[in-house]
């Protein structure tokens, strides 16, 4: 009798534990984006993986080796991802939420940190970008109260693998090796405002317009540089009105370029240079150049600051560019940083000029050039005040009118703010990375409208189109930036063990009740005789 109620028991718990088990053929589709990859002439940056086959986990399991470990942007630090490193991780997938705003600004901070420190080193292990969702959201939390129970005991531990864990298995359906692109196109637009006067003195506006951050594809770039770009524009705009006549022509040529490859050692701006100087007959550039004015990061911030490659003298025209009867409050602080020429990169625009003895500046809100603001996927329009880079926009367009026209009382505000706005909104509308911008029809059309609005107020339109040497390329990509993953919702190995256990239990319960029938029988026939009477 006991041995029959044990049996029955037995069968009831294994049913039980079978039917609140979540189907292993349950799954979910989504797509993450690659982090970086590229080889700046020799030197290589980003992660070299692309395949992922292994169990999600949470960054605070004690055991991450050959693991897809799953951070929140929150979670990301430097730290978090050397740890990975260190254990020999699978990959890591971060969750991006939709509202950027919605993240602390500490938190935002703290990944900036550690993403500008990610992406100088290269690595093996697959790093993930993936937008939030309801599915991901909850493959999180469960991942994460997963990770919860490492602090009890050892049996409640293996108990709840074997019997009531959930894992998921994350799995790269792209498994084709990762090739290299070496005929990216770098786009350069040149426009011209032509002075009073046939010689005139040129001044060069320049910005550059692509963007830069962990994952290629959700790299918007909202203050760096599409505030950088929007001014330039308007700058643009505001000047063809007052060229458009005879008797308010300056004798100044006015020269607008928006450069490709910013991001990448602005070599966008190096082509273009050389271009003009080296292979062009004539060229702007050739004659006598005022000063050559970049725009980077400029829709936020509280002082400006004029990077320069040399000090300027005291009422040279960088000097006299930079003061502001409208805003005499706005700070602008002077930044001095030398060219090594033994580095490889430049850190500003204005030093591709200053290597070619073209006096040049750039303005920005930040002081630092290394700054992460300059390149991070959580720089969106979130992060963009429109007042003050609507201020910056009329300082800069104050100063240039009061150069070139000479004059010292301040000029009369026309920046509109709901241009500015519209011109943000479309500049972010679509990720700006070099990689995209000449292969998505959606990036096409953005340096299409681009060059649509130069030929809409300035002359003398040009498209420069840089494609790079393929035996020798300054810069090559690495195509399988997006990719298709499948998320398995299934039970551990342990549960399957588990599993097997109780059946062989049940089975050898039953054979042994068939084998001593006779016995069980007689011994069930005397309780019920006992119990009768």
């Amino acid at each position: 009798m006991l041995q029959s109620t044990a049996a029955i028991a037995l069968l009831l718990c294994v049913q039980s534990l079978h039917g609140s088990a979540l189907p292993a053929v349950s799954s979910y589709e989504f797509t993450a984006y690659r982090m970086q990859q590229y080889n700046l002439g020799q030197h290589k940056y980003g992660c070299r993986g692309a395949i992922v086959v292994a169990e999600a986990r949470s960054a605070e399991e004690p055991s991450l080796t050959r693991r897809c470990v799953i951070m929140k942007v929150e979670d990301f630090t430097t730290e978090k991802y050397s740890e990975a490193q260190r254990q020999n991780a699978a990959a890591i997938l971060i969750l991006l939420p939709q509202n950027i705003s919605s993240i602390p600004h500490n938190a935002v901070e703290s990944f900036m940190v550690s993403e500008s420190e990610t992406l100088l080193k290269e690595t093996l292990m697959p790093v993930y970008v993936a937008p939030e969702d309801e599915q991901l959201l909850c493959m999180y939390e469960e991942v994460k109260q997963a990770a919860a129970t490492r602090t009890s005991s050892i049996f409640v531990r293996v108990l709840r693998s074997m019997v009531t864990a959930t894992a998921f298995q994350i799995l790269v359906i792209n498994n084709a090796p990762i090739k290299a692109t070496t005929d990216n196109a770098i786009i350069t637009l040149e426009g011209v405002l032509l002075g009073a006067v046939e010689d005139a003195p040129t001044i060069v506006i320049a910005a550059h317009y692509d963007s830069y951050g962990l994952a290629p594809w959700l790299s918007y770039g909202a203050d760096s540089n599409a505030g950088g770009v929007t001014i330039l524009i308007e700058l643009a705009r505001l000047f063809q009105k007052l060229y458009s006549s005879p008797r308010t022509r300056p004798q100044f040529n006015l020269m607008f370029s928006l450069t490709g490859g910013g991001k990448y050692n602005f070599l966008g701006t190096k082509r273009w240079i050389e271009e003009n100087l080296d292979h062009a007959e004539s060229s702007l550039l050739h004659d006598n150049v005022a000063f050559v004015l970049c725009l980077d990061t400029l829709a936020n911030g509280d002082e400006l600051y004029m990077h320069v490659s040399r000090p300027p003298k005291p009422d040279t025209p960088m000097q006299k560019a930079t003061r502001s009867h409208q805003f005499p409050w706005v700070k602008v602080g002077l930044v001095h940083k030398k060219i090594n020429l033994v580095e490889s990169t430049v850190a500003w625009e204005h030093e591709r000029y200053s290597l070619r003895r073209i006096l040049g500046f750039t303005l920005s809100h930040l002081e630092d050039p290394k700054s992460e603001l300059r390149g991070s996927m959580l720089d969106t329009m979130s992060k963009v005040d429109f007042r003050k880079l609507k201020r910056n926009g009329i300082i800069i367009a104050e100063a240039l009118a009061r150069y070139m026209y000479n004059l010292s009382d301040k000029v009369t505000e026309c920046m509109k703010t709901h241009r500015i706005s519209s011109l943000m909104s479309f500049l972010t509308s679509v990720p700006r990375a070099t990689q995209l911008l000449d292969k998505e029809p959606s990036h096409i059309l953005l340096v299409n409208s681009l060059e649509h609005e130069f030929k809409r107020y300035l002359q003398q339109v040009h498209r420069h189109t840089f494609r790079q040497d393929k035996r020798d390329p300054d810069i090559t990509f690495f195509d399988q930036m997006s990719q298709p993953i499948v998320m398995y919702r299934v039970k551990p190995a342990a549960f399957d063990l588990f599993l097997g256990g109780c059946i062989a239990a049940y089975l050898g319960i039953v054979y042994y009740a068939i084998q001593n029938f006779g016995f069980l029988y007689t011994k069930l026939k005397a309780a019920v005789k006992t119990k009768h009477h």
